[in-house]
């Protein structure tokens, strides 16, 4: 590919292709392709510029030879990514809209007025059906009153007042309907699969492999709390699988051999293998649109008071029209209450307001699954925090292994490496990390694996048995002890650390003394969280009194737990929520999911475990805890807008009603008037509610 680099910084490119023009198909091959190498952390491509925004780690000249070398034609790119990217759809809306446009003003200016009128005539027959048919079902509705307004406007000749509001009508719909469709697709891109390895069963071994590896008729192992990462049937096994992603239901449903699984659902207890039946991946993204269209996630309580409001006025205004004639005997000042209505601003303004808002938080990296979460964020007044891999950096590390026995540092490292590596956790993770930077190999040595959540691992190693975890699990639930002439050194485990326990045969083998330090934004985001009217933070972890109550001064929240199972997170919220409480709840991994469910408005940060981010109503996978001040500041904003929409809604239509009633202004100039002001308030609610500084460039 030839191209010219436009703009540069360390870690970030800018460049253009040069060629003629990009198309959407060249835009998603370009991005899919980038996407796909390991050195790139974010791509995006702008298809009508040719421009291409690359984030990237290592060296420039790698990414400048991988460019050169790259070509269109020889990248597969699967069916399903075009489909899903959004380009064709914005380009598909963008041509609907011109057309509309130039239709419109061209029959103004072009077109005899007989002519006219006979197209306005009947393009008015759509508008008037609906009306009628909306009468037939026994409702008194929006289509209502816009057939009767236009079918009155035909009948007294008034062929201008007639075109201006099917033409601002018809631009309304097209801007709602690209609005909705491209917020759904930007929301369900968000949730679909981004998972690079899975463990894959191979001459009774279980190995890791790049997902793009794995081919149909693949076993694939997977263990709890992980994802299901393609469409298949459980060849063996057995666990409750969670399919809330799918349909929207939140109990799991019990899964054995033979039953078949799908993409995106995560398995919550057990452990399957499932025979790959389809890679590709390409009913994941419709089943989530599906989803997501059928589901009143999607809607906020304020959208639905709009909805509601909105068909609930037409029979009044109906009835203004009636008595205005009836006070007046003027067909004229009785038409300009008929020509403004509320409830086509109500019905407008109010979904693209919050749909608007869930895009530009997406635009900072945070996913919003539901209008109704955005509302609930607003409202909040108390949230509650994981700390590990939350308040506390998502990539700890071993510092020390003190061993306690017969096996050696490094032998009790390469042990606690291979039963970790198979549970989705920060401490998991810098276990597995300090075995492979010490170059320990540590090939499936194990019996299955059994992992009990919020407390540790249990396995069999050369038919010893072998644990993991806690204190408490250890210590208390599988009564390990430390040897007599080892109890000085246990006494004496270093304490600025956490620590995780190794025993085999019920007796300690060795403590892993894992640093994980607090976030550096931590204390910031405490205080400006406060500033945005949270009253109330707390801290729970199943860390140690002595740990916990460190980062608690260090963050400054208003309250902590320590030693806190997963059931007692979930039941704080619920009796938080019970004192009238608005509850956020902040966390990452597996027992942070009954917490995640209880809360008024979940949310899952950074890299935490896949049962987190499916369950959970918000995603943020921007590694910045402040990203939660500004999901509350777009949160606080959007209600804003919405009440400023009601105000703006209100006073406009009542002046304009007032004005035709008394005769200053025509039927013609009162609907040009509304509907002018309804798609000035629409375009308005579709505007940032953040400045746009650190945002990068959105293509649409």
């Amino acid at each position: 590919m030839r191209f010219v680099i436009k703009h540069e910084l360390k870690g970030r490119l800018r460049i253009h292709a040069v060629q003629r023009r990009m198309t959407c198909s060249e835009a998603d091959t370009l991005s899919w392709f980038l996407e796909k190498q390991e050195n790139i952390t974010s791509v995006k491509v702008y298809e009508r510029t040719a421009d291409a925004v690359i984030c990237y780690t290592g060296e420039k000249e790698d990414l400048i030879m991988l460019l050169k070398q790259f070509r269109y034609s020889r990248v597969e790119v699967p069916e399903n990514i075009s489909a899903s990217s959004g380009r064709r759809l914005n380009t598909e809306y963008k041509e609907k809209l011109i057309t509309k446009v130039i239709l419109h003003y061209s029959s103004k200016l072009f077109l005899p007025y007989p002519v006219r009128a006979v197209y306005t005539a009947l393009k008015s027959v759509k508008y008037i059906w609906e009306g009628i048919r909306c009468l037939r079902q026994g409702k008194i509705e929006v289509p209502v009153l816009d057939a009767a307004a236009i079918g009155v406007s035909v009948l007294r000749g008034d062929i201008n007042t007639a075109g201006s509001v099917m033409f601002l009508l018809g631009v309304g719909e097209i801007l709602e309907e690209w609005t909705h469709k491209k917020s759904v697709g930007d929301l369900a891109r968000s949730m679909s699969l981004n998972i690079k390895k899975v463990w894959m069963e191979k001459a009774g071994q279980e190995i890791l492999v790049k997902t793009s590896e794995i081919r149909k008729g693949d076993t694939v192992v997977i263990h709890m709390g992980n994802v299901i990462p393609f469409d298949g049937e459980v060849s063996s096994g057995e666990g409750m699988v969670n399919q809330a992603s799918l349909t929207g239901e939140s109990m799991p449903v019990r899964r054995t051999a033979g039953q078949s699984v799908y993409a995106g659902t995560v398995l919550e207890e057990g452990e399957l293998k499932v025979l790959v039946k389809a890679v590709s991946g390409s009913t994941r993204f419709e089943k989530i649109v599906t989803m997501i269209e059928d589901s009143e996630k999607l809607k906020s309580s304020a959208e639905s008071r709009a909805e509601h409001l909105a068909d609930r006025l037409v029979p009044y205004t109906l009835l203004g029209t009636g008595l205005a004639w009836l006070l007046t005997r003027n067909v004229t000042k009785a038409l300009s209450v008929l020509m403004v209505d509320f409830s086509c601003a109500l019905k407008l303004a109010m979904p693209i307001s919050v749909l608007s808002a869930i895009r530009e938080a997406g635009e900072r990296n945070i996913t919003v699954k539901g209008g109704k979460f955005m509302e609930a964020v607003a409202a909040a007044d108390t949230i509650v925090f994981d700390k590990t891999g939350t308040l506390t950096k998502a990539k700890p590390t071993v510092k020390e292994v003190v061993p306690f026995g017969e096996y050696p540092e490094e032998e009790c490292l390469r042990i606690a490496a291979c039963l970790e590596e198979h549970f989705p956790h920060s401490m998991a993770k810098a276990v597995v990390d300090a075995a492979r930077k010490r170059g320990l190999s540590h090939e499936e040595m194990h019996s299955k694996v059994e992992y009990v959540v919020a407390h540790g691992i249990s396995s069999h190693i050369d038919r010893r048995k072998v644990v993991i975890g806690s204190s408490h699990f250890v210590f208390e639930d599988e009564g390990c002890r430390v040897r007599s002439e080892y109890q000085d050194r246990f006494n004496h485990l270093p304490t600025e650390y956490s620590h995780l326990y190794l025993a085999v045969d019920r007796e300690l083998a060795a403590v892993i003394c894992i640093e994980d330090p607090l976030r550096e934004e931590a204390g910031e985001m405490v205080k400006e969280l406060r500033a945005e009217g949270i009253t109330k933070i707390v801290m729970m972890t199943g860390d140690s009194e002595r740990t916990a109550a460190a980062i608690a001064q260090k963050v400054g929240v208003d309250e902590y737990y320590a030693e806190v199972l997963p059931e007692d997170k979930a039941g704080f919220i619920e009796r938080e929520k019970a004192a009238g409480r608005k509850v956020i709840m902040i966390g990452d991994g597996i027992n942070d999911s009954p917490a995640l469910s209880a809360a008024d408005a979940g949310i899952a940060v950074s890299d935490g475990a896949e049962i987190a981010r499916e369950i959970s109503d918000i995603m943020i996978t921007a590694d910045d805890l402040r990203e939660i001040v500004t999901l509350k500041r777009i949160s606080d904003r959007m209600m804003k807008r919405i009440h400023c929409n009601y105000r703006g809604i209100v006073g406009i239509n009542s002046a304009l009603i007032l004005l035709g009633v008394t005769g200053v202004i025509r039927p013609t100039t009162s609907a040009l008037l509304h509907n002018t002001s309804t798609l000035a308030i629409s375009l308005r609610s579709m505007g940032s509610l953040l400045p746009a500084e650190n945002v990068e460039e959105v293509s649409t």
